[in-house]
């Protein structure tokens, strides 16, 4: 690899649609709002939805096949029972933190064909997995691409929290779309280099992430067309939105708290 730029220098050309699905058949989370359940298009017209779970948990349904990012059972509330989830075709772990990798999680979701796609730290913790630093990239599939991008704190006294070089983004090009799930991360200038983004997930909850001003800034770098705020905690909703006003992209408030 010499560098992201030349991960990013094809601009996909496609056609998005969102709209309201029915209820996931593999969930009992009586807590999820099944309207937050969005559906895009890629560049042949298969079907993408996006289920949002909690957190930086979410369930991504691609032509029939199920990845799964960062499931965890208790590491954020509420509980989550994977075991009345469908089984997961890929499961992307950001990092080790407690409320991103959970080995039960990545258990009840597993089956023997499941493609465990992580950071070196997080593979350590649970015995296997396809390991990947910033900048690599691996194709799981003939229509699906993942690489992987750095995620980390910038601001002084919170750089503890996800150093430089150990942690991993995401980002996700199925059939042409181009999902970036940014991790745990400030706007560090890296995001610079992610470019032709469909969909983006920011994280904004400091100390460990951003503040809304922060989302702005990485929101400006990246230039989404649509605009996932996650991993918000206590963050103030219209806080995150008065902060994106202005900015000419679509912002989708969803259950990632």
């Amino acid at each position: 690899m010499t560098g992201l730029s030349r991960l990013f220098v094809v601009c996909s050309m496609l056609t998005l649609a969102a709209c309201t699905a029915h209820s996931p058949a593999n969930s009992d989370n009586e807590h999820l709002n099944t309207n937050d359940m969005d559906t895009f298009q890629t560049t042949h017209g298969k079907t993408l939805k996006v289920t949002p779970i909690k957190h930086a948990s979410m369930e991504i349904n691609f032509d029939g096949r199920i990845i799964q990012i960062d499931p965890v059972i208790e590491g954020a509330e509420p509980v989550t029972d994977y075991t009345k989830w469908a089984k997961a075709d890929y499961i992307l772990i950001t990092h080790d933190h407690y409320d991103h990798l959970d080995p039960q999680a990545v258990d009840d979701l597993a089956k023997e064909s499941t493609v465990i796609v992580t950071d070196a730290s997080s593979a350590e913790k649970l015995g296997e997995g396809e390991v990947m630093a910033n900048g690599d990239s691996l194709r799981l599939a003939d229509d699906l691409m993942v690489y992987a991008v750095p995620a980390y704190n910038t601001t002084p006294g919170h750089t503890q929290f996800h150093p430089k070089g150990r942690d991993n983004g995401f980002i996700l090009v199925a059939d042409g779309l181009r999902i970036y799930i940014a991790g745990d991360t400030e706007d560090i200038e890296e995001m610079a280099d992610v470019k032709d983004i469909d969909v983006a997930f920011l994280p904004c909850n400091q100390p460990y992430t951003m503040t809304p001003e922060q989302l702005r800034r990485a929101a400006d770098m990246v230039k989404p067309r649509i605009l996932y705020p996650y991993h918000y905690g206590d963050t103030d909703v219209a806080a995150m939105e008065a902060a994106m006003e202005g900015s000419g992209i679509e912002v989708r408030i969803r259950d990632f708290q």
